[in-house]
Protein backbone atom coordinates (compact mmCIF):
# COMPACT_ATOMS: atom_id res chain seq x y z
CA UNK A 1 0.00 0.00 0.00
CA UNK A 2 1.31 3.51 -1.04
CA UNK A 3 2.16 5.59 2.33
CA UNK A 4 0.38 8.60 2.22
CA UNK A 5 1.04 11.87 3.88
CA UNK A 6 -0.67 11.08 7.56
CA UNK A 7 1.95 7.76 7.41
CA UNK A 8 5.40 8.83 9.04
CA UNK A 9 8.30 7.81 7.40
CA UNK A 10 9.61 4.39 8.95
CA UNK A 11 12.68 4.95 11.14
CA UNK A 12 15.87 3.23 9.53
CA UNK A 13 17.92 1.39 12.34
CA UNK A 14 21.52 0.44 11.75
CA UNK A 15 22.36 -2.82 14.13
CA UNK A 16 26.43 -3.21 14.64
CA UNK A 17 27.14 -6.46 15.64
CA UNK A 18 29.35 -9.31 14.84
CA UNK A 19 27.29 -12.11 16.09
CA UNK A 20 25.38 -13.19 13.12
CA UNK A 21 22.65 -14.99 14.76
CA UNK A 22 22.07 -11.80 17.35
CA UNK A 23 21.79 -9.58 14.01
CA UNK A 24 19.06 -12.24 13.00
CA UNK A 25 17.35 -12.18 16.00
CA UNK A 26 17.62 -8.87 16.28
CA UNK A 27 16.64 -8.48 12.28
CA UNK A 28 13.56 -10.18 12.57
CA UNK A 29 12.72 -8.61 15.60
CA UNK A 30 12.47 -4.83 14.06
CA UNK A 31 11.69 -5.58 10.48
CA UNK A 32 8.48 -7.56 12.02
CA UNK A 33 7.57 -4.15 13.73
CA UNK A 34 8.26 -2.36 9.94
CA UNK A 35 11.48 -0.40 10.95
CA UNK A 36 14.15 -0.30 8.43
CA UNK A 37 17.54 -2.38 8.96
CA UNK A 38 20.59 -1.97 7.72
CA UNK A 39 23.89 -3.74 9.21
CA UNK A 40 27.24 -3.33 9.88
CA UNK A 41 28.99 -6.52 11.28
CA UNK A 42 32.20 -4.77 12.57
CA UNK A 43 32.63 -1.50 14.25
CA UNK A 44 35.12 0.11 11.46
CA UNK A 45 32.23 -0.40 8.95
CA UNK A 46 30.20 2.23 10.94
CA UNK A 47 31.53 5.00 9.64
CA UNK A 48 31.57 4.00 5.70
CA UNK A 49 27.80 3.12 6.23
CA UNK A 50 26.70 6.20 8.11
CA UNK A 51 26.19 8.93 5.08
CA UNK A 52 24.46 6.50 3.42
CA UNK A 53 21.99 4.83 5.40
CA UNK A 54 21.41 7.97 7.37
CA UNK A 55 19.83 6.20 10.32
CA UNK A 56 17.28 7.31 12.96
CA UNK A 57 18.81 5.54 15.55
CA UNK A 58 22.12 2.64 16.08
CA UNK A 59 21.67 -0.45 18.07
CA UNK A 60 25.53 -0.79 18.81
CA UNK A 61 27.36 -4.22 20.79
CA UNK A 62 29.75 -3.70 23.11
CA UNK A 63 32.03 -6.63 22.64
CA UNK A 64 33.55 -6.74 19.45
CA UNK A 65 36.81 -7.61 17.90
CA UNK A 66 39.93 -4.88 16.63
CA UNK A 67 37.10 -2.30 17.69
CA UNK A 68 34.80 -2.61 20.18
CA UNK A 69 31.15 -0.87 21.02
CA UNK A 70 32.86 2.10 23.08
CA UNK A 71 34.85 3.27 20.82
CA UNK A 72 32.63 3.21 17.75
CA UNK A 73 30.07 5.69 20.21
CA UNK A 74 33.16 7.66 21.20
CA UNK A 75 33.77 8.65 17.70
CA UNK A 76 30.20 8.68 16.49
CA UNK A 77 29.94 11.26 19.24
CA UNK A 78 32.72 13.28 18.67
CA UNK A 79 31.86 14.09 14.68
CA UNK A 80 29.34 16.95 14.77
CA UNK A 81 27.28 15.32 11.28
CA UNK A 82 26.60 12.13 13.10
CA UNK A 83 26.46 13.38 16.75
CA UNK A 84 22.81 13.43 17.58
CA UNK A 85 22.15 10.00 16.31
CA UNK A 86 21.05 8.01 19.54
CA UNK A 87 23.23 4.73 20.68
CA UNK A 88 21.87 2.14 22.57
CA UNK A 89 23.82 -0.27 23.75
CA UNK A 90 23.72 -4.21 23.17
CA UNK A 91 25.32 -6.19 25.77
CA UNK A 92 25.71 -9.16 28.11
CA UNK A 93 27.19 -6.76 30.42
CA UNK A 94 25.40 -5.29 33.57
CA UNK A 95 28.44 -4.15 35.72
CA UNK A 96 28.10 -0.67 36.98
CA UNK A 97 31.43 0.54 36.18
CA UNK A 98 30.48 -0.65 32.15
CA UNK A 99 26.94 1.40 32.00
CA UNK A 100 28.31 4.22 33.40
CA UNK A 101 31.31 4.20 30.81
CA UNK A 102 28.67 3.89 28.00
CA UNK A 103 26.53 6.76 29.29
CA UNK A 104 29.75 9.00 29.49
CA UNK A 105 30.83 8.52 25.99
CA UNK A 106 27.29 9.76 24.96
CA UNK A 107 24.88 6.38 24.84
CA UNK A 108 21.19 6.98 24.64
CA UNK A 109 20.54 3.65 26.50
CA UNK A 110 21.19 -0.44 27.38
CA UNK A 111 19.86 -3.24 26.05
CA UNK A 112 20.83 -6.47 27.86
CA UNK A 113 21.31 -9.78 25.92
CA UNK A 114 19.34 -12.53 25.71
CA UNK A 115 16.72 -9.91 23.95
CA UNK A 116 13.75 -9.23 25.49
CA UNK A 117 11.31 -8.21 22.19
CA UNK A 118 8.66 -5.82 23.94
CA UNK A 119 11.71 -4.36 25.84
CA UNK A 120 13.73 -4.04 22.66
CA UNK A 121 10.71 -2.29 21.03
CA UNK A 122 9.58 -0.29 23.70
CA UNK A 123 13.35 1.31 24.15
CA UNK A 124 13.49 1.69 20.53
CA UNK A 125 10.30 3.61 20.33
CA UNK A 126 11.06 5.67 22.90
CA UNK A 127 14.40 6.84 21.65
CA UNK A 128 13.04 7.22 18.13
CA UNK A 129 10.34 9.13 19.01
CA UNK A 130 12.54 11.58 21.17
CA UNK A 131 14.98 12.18 18.33
CA UNK A 132 12.01 12.82 16.20
CA UNK A 133 10.78 15.51 18.17
CA UNK A 134 13.63 16.94 18.09
CA UNK A 135 14.12 17.07 14.98
CA UNK A 136 10.91 18.42 14.73
CA UNK A 137 11.63 21.64 17.44
CA UNK A 138 14.83 21.93 15.61
CA UNK A 139 12.59 22.92 12.33
CA UNK A 140 10.51 25.24 14.01
CA UNK A 141 12.95 27.04 15.71
CA UNK A 142 15.08 27.78 12.70
CA UNK A 143 11.66 28.64 11.04
CA UNK A 144 10.97 30.92 14.01
CA UNK A 145 14.35 32.39 13.45
CA UNK A 146 13.98 32.57 10.01
CA UNK A 147 10.70 34.72 10.54
CA UNK A 148 12.17 36.62 13.20
CA UNK A 149 14.85 37.88 10.67
CA UNK A 150 12.17 39.46 8.14
CA UNK A 151 10.57 40.68 11.10
CA UNK A 152 12.15 44.37 11.10
CA UNK A 153 11.32 46.54 14.20
CA UNK A 154 12.41 49.77 15.47
CA UNK A 155 13.85 50.51 19.10
CA UNK A 156 15.93 52.31 21.65
CA UNK A 157 17.31 55.68 21.32
CA UNK A 158 18.37 56.57 17.79
CA UNK A 159 21.47 59.54 17.52
CA UNK A 160 19.89 62.08 15.40
CA UNK A 161 21.63 65.47 14.01
CA UNK A 162 19.72 68.21 15.27
CA UNK A 163 20.40 69.93 11.75
CA UNK A 164 19.99 67.96 9.07
CA UNK A 165 18.13 65.23 11.33
CA UNK A 166 20.11 62.03 9.76
CA UNK A 167 19.90 59.21 11.49
CA UNK A 168 23.54 57.41 12.85
CA UNK A 169 23.18 53.71 12.04
CA UNK A 170 24.98 50.77 13.44
CA UNK A 171 28.15 51.12 11.66
CA UNK A 172 28.47 54.77 12.40
CA UNK A 173 27.25 55.85 9.35
CA UNK A 174 24.39 58.86 8.58
CA UNK A 175 21.24 58.11 6.62
CA UNK A 176 18.46 59.82 5.98
CA UNK A 177 15.25 59.54 7.91
CA UNK A 178 13.53 57.84 5.36
CA UNK A 179 16.01 55.73 4.36
CA UNK A 180 16.82 54.40 7.68
CA UNK A 181 13.02 53.49 8.63
CA UNK A 182 12.52 52.38 5.23
CA UNK A 183 15.46 49.33 5.78
CA UNK A 184 14.79 48.35 9.22
CA UNK A 185 10.87 48.38 9.05
CA UNK A 186 7.99 47.79 6.73
CA UNK A 187 7.14 51.30 6.17
CA UNK A 188 7.12 53.31 2.58
CA UNK A 189 6.72 56.88 2.02
CA UNK A 190 5.08 59.18 0.19
CA UNK A 191 6.34 62.78 -0.48
CA UNK A 192 4.21 65.89 0.10
CA UNK A 193 4.91 69.58 1.98
CA UNK A 194 3.26 70.36 5.05
CA UNK A 195 1.72 74.10 5.14
CA UNK A 196 4.76 75.53 7.35
CA UNK A 197 7.10 74.44 4.47
CA UNK A 198 4.60 75.28 1.48
CA UNK A 199 4.62 79.32 3.53
CA UNK A 200 8.93 79.50 3.84
CA UNK A 201 9.45 77.48 0.38
CA UNK A 202 6.30 78.89 -1.69
CA UNK A 203 5.15 81.83 -0.62
CA UNK A 204 3.42 82.46 -4.52
CA UNK A 205 1.35 79.59 -4.04
CA UNK A 206 -0.16 80.75 -0.61
CA UNK A 207 -3.76 82.01 -0.92
CA UNK A 208 -4.29 85.76 -1.75
CA UNK A 209 -5.24 87.37 1.89
CA UNK A 210 -9.23 88.48 2.18
CA UNK A 211 -10.49 91.46 2.28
Amino acid sequence: MPMNETQPVPATLLIVEDNPKNVQVLGTILIDAKYRVAVAHKGALVFDLLPKVKPDLILLDIMMPEMDGFEVCRRIKADPAVSDIPVIFLTAKTETDDIVRGFELGAADFVTKPFRSKELLARVHTHITLVRLQKSLKKKNQELEEALANVKTLSGLLPICAYCKKIRNATGGWEFVEVYIRNRSHANFTHGICPECTHIHFPEHQNPPKG
